[in-house]
C-alpha cells in the first residue's frame, strides 16, 4: 500500500512540474521575415519583439521604424486579460490591451488618445515557430492600411 501511495504522490508531483514548467507559446524572441511579410508604405515597422513574463505580468519590447523611417523602442507591462495598460517610446500609441483568445492566439487594441489606431490578430503556429500579425492601421491622415507581419523565432 505504501509503495502505491509513494508511486501516485511521485506521479502527482511530476504531472505538476511538467504543468509549471510549460512554456507559453509567445514567450520569446521574434523577429521579422520581411520576404514572408506584407508591409504597405505608411504603416508602422516592427523589426524585432521580444515577450516575457515578470511575475503575474507579460512584458512586450518593440524595436522598428515609424512610417517616416525614425527607430522606436517600445515597451508594454501587463496582462492578457482585455485591459488597456500604457505603452513607453511607441510614437503612435499611448495604451495597449492584449486578450488572449488561446495559447497560440492574441487579439491587440492600441490606442492613442483614448480611440483606437490600431487592431491585431496575432497567431503563432502549431510548431511554435512563427508568428502572423494580421494588423489594421489607421495612418496619419486617418486612412486605413492593412500589415501582415511575419516574425520568426530565434
Amino acid at each position: 500500500m505504501k509503495a502505491r501511495t509513494l508511486l501516485l504522490s511521485l506521479a502527482l508531483c511530476l504531472s505538476g512540474a511538467a504543468v509549471c514548467f510549460a512554456q507559453d507559446p509567445n514567450i520569446g524572441t521574434w523577429k521579422l521575415n520581411e520576404a514572408k511579410s506584407k508591409l504597405p508604405a505608411g504603416a508602422m515597422k516592427i523589426t524585432s519583439m521580444v515577450v516575457s513574463s515578470e511575475g503575474d505580468n507579460m512584458k512586450v519590447t518593440q524595436d522598428g521604424t515609424d512610417p517616416q523611417g525614425n527607430a522606436f523602442h517600445a515597451e508594454w507591462t501587463g496582462k492578457f486579460d482585455g485591459k488597456d495598460y500604457p505603452v513607453t517610446g511607441s510614437p503612435a500609441m499611448e495604451t495597449r490591451s492584449y486578450t488572449k483568445v488561446n495559447d497560440h492566439t492574441l487579439t491587440a487594441d492600441n490606442k492613442k488618445d483614448g480611440k483606437t489606431v490600431t487592431t491585431a490578430r496575432s497567431v503563432i503556429s502549431a510548431d511554435g515557430k512563427t508568428r502572423t500579425v494580421h494588423a489594421t492601421q489607421t495612418d496619419g491622415s486617418g486612412k486605413k492600411v492593412n500589415v501582415t507581419a511575419v516574425f520568426d523565432k530565434e
